[in-house]
């Protein structure tokens, strides 16, 4: 019988109970003074939860798993997975985004120059992107990488929280967006999305080299 792992987090992006430590590090990935911990059962997950994080209770043994998956996550990433990454020139600016498959560097696709975007959307646009991608193939295994927290983020909650105002120049991005989020609340997805460790890796495959 599978084992499964409950993580608790208490401060970070988006507090609560996760079942993957895939999810849980998409909300503790540079936030300051996160705190979190595993937990072999949903209910001590919860209960722990509901207590608030004790600073004097299995903190060391916390410490130390943590550290340990986190080292193993880092150390090496998928070379048979898909990288996405967007570019923009301003803010709002020239906006564009693509995929690579990161194994042979191959551009899967790319959208876009789009008049009046930012980076966060074409990072959102990109992610989406894949997973429709992936979708249509048929392949619920393949991995892809970001290196945007905010369009993890945003992907998770289905929503594209941006402020852009409309132009009338990106009527086409925000038309993107609409079906982005319609996608993402009519369909469900097993991909796993990691964080990009551009501190340790380099760029992200998928980067446009425009630094």
């Amino acid at each position: 019988m599978a084992h499964f792992k409950y993580y608790v987090v208490w401060k970070g992006y988006a507090p609560g109970i996760y079942d993957s430590w895939e999810e849980c590090k998409q909300q503790i990935d540079g936030y300051q003074g996160a705190l979190y911990k595993s937990y072999n059962s949903k209910e001590s997950a919860i209960k722990a939860f509901r207590e608030g994080y004790n600073e004097q209770k299995g903190v060391l043994e916390s410490i130390v798993e943590v550290i340990d998956e986190r080292a193993a996550a880092n150390k090496i990433y998928r070379k048979d997975s898909i990288a996405v990454d967007a570019s923009c020139m301003g803010n709002p600016g020239i906006m564009e985004y693509r995929g690579v498959y990161i194994k042979t560097g191959q551009e899967l696709f790319r959208v876009g120059p789009f008049q009046d975007g930012t980076n966060n959307i074409g990072e959102f646009l990109a992610l989406v992107h894949v997973l429709a991608f992936l979708k249509k193939k048929g392949n619920d295994t393949m991995p892809i990488y970001s290196d945007s927290v905010n369009a993890m983020l945003w992907v998770k909650k289905k929503k594209c929280n941006t402020k852009l105002e409309r132009t009338g120049r990106n009527d086409q991005i925000f038309e993107l967006i609409q079906r982005a989020e319609f996608w993402l609340k009519n369909n469900t997805w097993k991909n796993p999305v990691y964080k990009w460790e551009t501190k340790i890796w380099g760029e992200i495959p998928a980067d446009f080299g425009r630094k």
